[in-house]
């Protein structure tokens, strides 16, 4: 039977709700026992008779843990996919219950690595609040002094923002604009269904807040030569980053071999249209192809914009362009940001020329 004490909730879900655990292929287990012995556990059972390993008390295994299959010889171990994890771990509830775990045993978890920036930080005023789709809010915070302005930072780069009058640990949001003389950046919030953070930009945040900040952090950040032409792929508020690694590069090299893949789950999410026909205009070797999950109605694309139906990675897996030969920045969704790789792998692009957002959604 399975042990209480290891197939606890995991994070506020029952764990028999959860789908992890080991197979093992009889006919390719030769009996080593390695992950019998190894799993602390007691997941597995051996069968001397057969000399093989069986899954007994499954509800045991370790959410996520895979080490009984990288251990095993002849393979004859699998889980579900990753995938599967990953999924629980967008759930507003569980990103809450890790957070309240750190913050209830802080005493004891808590240790010190060495920070870039450790000290970087700043105090910005909520200068506008814009709804830009149904869902997604852009925020342009503007410095309180001199010492808080952001007129040097990398595009690409993210702030972790605190919410003012509450306990949560601090959230990182992608800065959405290249540098500007005043100083002033813009993030670009996603409204989560009982997401903290998110709810309190959606329902407190008021113009004149103020708001405590840490960075410029990150190196996701445009590291080609001048002369490479260049690919962007953005799923959801990833085009935060993109939209200011485009400015930036509109700005330093004009006439530029650009591509922009950018996707969302319906079309009301495309909120920079105007943005990206400016871009167009001033640059126009610049290519942009759109990718609505929910199809294209609606969609008043600029004059040259590719509107297609399906996912971001589908729209690179069939587009025309050659990619070969472009360097690749790709921001995102973990889910997503895993098949536009496989895609751009299919592409010919090869894996040393891309970068992908270091932090995700």
């Amino acid at each position: 039977m399975p042990d209480p004490k290891l197939a606890k909730p995991w994070h506020g879900i029952p764990r028999e709700q959860i789908d992890w655990h080991p197979t093992v292929d009889a006919e390719a287990c030769i009996g080593c026992g390695t992950c019998v012995t190894g799993c602390g556990r007691l997941v597995y059972r051996f069968d001397y008779d057969a000399k093989k390993a069986v899954v007994v008390d499954p509800l045991n295994c370790m959410i996520a843990c895979v080490t009984c299959a990288n251990t095993c010889p002849t393979h004859a171990i699998s889980f579900p996919p990753v995938e599967t994890v990953h999924a629980l771990m967008t759930r507003a509830a569980v990103r809450h219950a890790v957070e309240d775990e750190l913050l209830a045993r802080r005493e004891q978890l808590e240790g010190h690595a060495e920070l870039p920036h450790r000290d970087r930080i700043v105090h910005l005023t909520v200068a506008e609040i814009r709804d830009v789709a149904p869902a997604v809010r852009v925020l342009t915070l503007a410095p309180q002094e001199q010492s808080d302005c952001l007129c040097q930072f990398v595009p690409g780069q993210y702030l972790e923002l605190w919410a003012p009058g509450h306990a949560w640990i601090s959230r990182a949001y992608s800065i959405g604009n290249a540098p500007r003389e005043d100083g002033s950046v813009e993030l670009m919030i996603q409204r989560v269904p009982e997401g903290r953070v998110s709810s309190w930009v959606f329902q407190e945040m008021r113009v004149g807040d103020v708001v405590t900040a840490r960075g410029p952090l990150g190196t996701f950040t445009v590291r080609s030569s001048i002369d490479t032409p260049l690919a962007f792929v953005a799923g959801g508020t990833g085009f935060a980053p993109v939209k200011a690694m485009i400015e930036q590069q509109l700005r330093l090299v004009p006439d530029r071999d650009v591509i922009l893949f950018w996707g969302a789950r319906d079309a009301s999410a495309f909120h920079a249209l105007d943005d990206i026909a400016a871009w167009m205009h001033t640059d126009p070797r610049l290519r942009c192809i759109l990718a609505s999950e929910a199809g294209t109605a609606g969609v008043r694309s600029p004059p040259g914009v590719n509107v297609v139906e399906g996912t971001v990675a589908a729209a690179v897996r069939s587009s025309a362009i050659d990619l070969t030969g472009r360097d690749a920045y790709v921001a995102g969704p973990p889910t997503m940001v895993r098949a536009v790789l496989d895609a751009l792998a299919g592409r010919g692009v090869e894996s040393g020329r891309i970068v992908v957002d270091a932090f995700g959604a």
